[in-house]
């Protein structure tokens, strides 16, 4: 697996021998999608010959137990069913178990001692990459107490071995916050160092999208104002909050989903041509559109965004409950959990051109999509009695089904030939005939190999909560009356919708 973006013949990157050290490593999303990742990563034979992994967290645990645990959370949750026992034999050999409190100093001496023991034994040459897979208000006393311990290099003064941090989102709680955690892990650690996770970068469809953009010169030369009408980006799932009840109501959807996905799926979208395919030239392009985006005024918080909750309904069939009665969730809840928005890039590529981002909990169903929707051909030809024909749209999706469809009108055989939009469709699944990897498997294995395109650089992650944290602010302070507004199974409220009409558009059903 090289970089998807490289020109071929400079994909022969030796990979280092390291230690991965997990913060929270008995928390759902190890068992979920570390453990299976590096399982595949390892079958796959994508991990360094020389590696050990060490799931650092509060619980009393033995090294067998955590195995144990691994084993079964792999046999469930992985891609490829089931496990192989003979790699499975080789490869619980590398997994160990350290406890300790996260703010302990001894935990963080005897963690020290204990990966010497394993440099020793594997051979690992002091690599290390610490995923912190924890709660965002632990992120600077670990980063603090591991550059405390000598666990963090200084990455100017130490230029034999390496060490980096994975850190889960959210990145603060709005501008101010982010700029705080900045600030605070600035003094441990470097932007080299710090690699931000957003697990929907490292999904197929959203690395193609640039080789889409810029390897077919048929769509680069339409993709701008004068061809474009609009573009739609959804963020759909048919769940609810299920036991995150604690956690979604100090966040809410704005910031669970749109302002990391969502805003990266529009940078992606919209940027322009990088320089080169090095990590910092994309990652420039992509805060360069983050700037243009026209910042919300007063007036913009009622017309141009939509905030939800859903109340009881039906999905599939089934009656589900309403946010406020989950648990853990207060009886009069503000928290929104669908948002739509109407944002404008004001460059010359993008003028004028609307980007709507929608994103919601307990929609119809689970989906992921980028469409753009093309202008109208010119209304001389092939019109029937005033009817439209329909819009010229490709799609992408993101999840699940991976895969780009573009829709184009066409004659419908017979005498009478009225027009009927068709649909092209490519599937990664049917032409590559496999299953994409898993995110998380490319994005660990990318920051093991050092290469930090694929992960969120600080003056992005500050720039998005630049354009987001005015909206957070204008509904602290007016309380919505009419939660919940639309129930469970619909496609959000009616506003969302209306926001829409008065455009002249429609929100696609996916």
């Amino acid at each position: 697996m090289h970089h998807p973006l490289e020109e071929s013949g400079k994909s022969t990157r030796n990979i280092d021998p390291c230690i991965l050290v997990i913060f929270g490593a008995t928390g759902d999303l190890t068992g979920r999608k570390l453990g299976p990742a590096l399982y595949n990563l390892g079958r796959d034979g994508m991990l360094p010959p020389n590696f050990a992994c060490v799931g650092f967290a509060r619980r009393e645990k033995s090294h067998e137990q955590f195995r144990t645990e691994l084993k079964s959370d792999i046999s469930t949750y992985s891609r490829i069913k089931p496990i192989d026992e003979k790699v499975w034999d080789n490869f619980q050999e590398q997994f160990f178990y350290h406890q300790s409190e996260f703010d302990d100093d001894k935990g963080y001496e005897s963690l020290s001692f204990f990966l010497k023991q394993l440099d020793a034994r594997f051979a690992t040459r002091g690599n290390r990459v610490f995923y912190l897979s924890v709660q965002p208000k632990f992120f600077p006393i670990i980063i603090e107490k591991l550059k405390q311990h000598g666990l963090i290099y200084d990455a100017h003064q130490v230029t034999d071995r390496w060490s980096r941090v994975i850190i889960e989102k959210p990145f603060g709680h709005d501008f101010q916050s982010a700029e705080k955690l900045q600030t605070e892990i600035s003094k441990n650690l470097d932007e080299s160092q710090i690699y931000r996770i957003d697990h929907y970068l490292g999904k197929e469809t959203v690395q193609n999208l640039l080789v889409f953009r810029f390897a077919n010169s048929i769509f680069e030369s339409l993709w701008n104002y004068k061809h474009i009408d609009h573009i739609q980006i959804t963020v759909a799932e048919d769940i609810g909050i299920g036991t995150r009840g604690h956690f979604f109501e100090e966040e809410g959807l704005l910031r669970d989903i749109v302002q990391n996905h969502m805003m990266q799926l529009l940078s992606l979208v919209a940027m322009e041509p990088p320089v080169n395919l090095s990590a910092t030239a994309i990652r420039d392009e992509k805060v360069k559109v983050l700037q243009s985006i026209r910042l919300l005024k007063a007036d913009d918080f009622e017309k141009s965004v939509v905030r939800g909750q859903y109340g009881p309904g039906f999905i599939n069939g089934e009656k589900v409950i309403g946010y406020r009665q989950e648990k853990d969730v207060a009886p009069a809840s503000n928290i929104e959990t669908y948002t739509a928005l109407r944002l404008y890039v004001d460059n010359w590529r993008w003028a004028g051109v609307p980007f709507y981002l929608r994103g919601g909990k307990r929609l119809p169903k689970r989906g992921t999509e980028i469409a753009i929707t093309f202008k109208d051909a010119p209304g001389v030809l092939f019109q029937q009695l005033g009817q439209k024909n329909q819009a010229n749209v490709l799609a992408m999706r993101i999840q699940p089904d991976e895969g780009i469809s573009m829709k184009i009108n066409c004659k419908v055989p017979g005498p009478s030939s009225p027009i009927q939009p068709v649909k092209m469709d490519f599937r990664y699944g049917s032409y590559f005939g496999q299953t994409p990897p898993e995110a998380y498997e490319r994005l660990i294995w990318d920051c093991i190999m050092g290469d930090s395109t694929l992960f969120a650089r600080s003056d992005e992650v500050a720039q998005s909560w630049k354009i987001l944290t005015p909206i957070l602010d204008y509904w602290n302070q007016h309380k919505e009356k009419t939660f919940p507004n639309y129930a469970s199974g619909s496609w959000g409220p009616k506003c969302a919708d209306e926001m829409m009409e008065k455009d002249g558009r429609a929100w696609r059903i996916l």
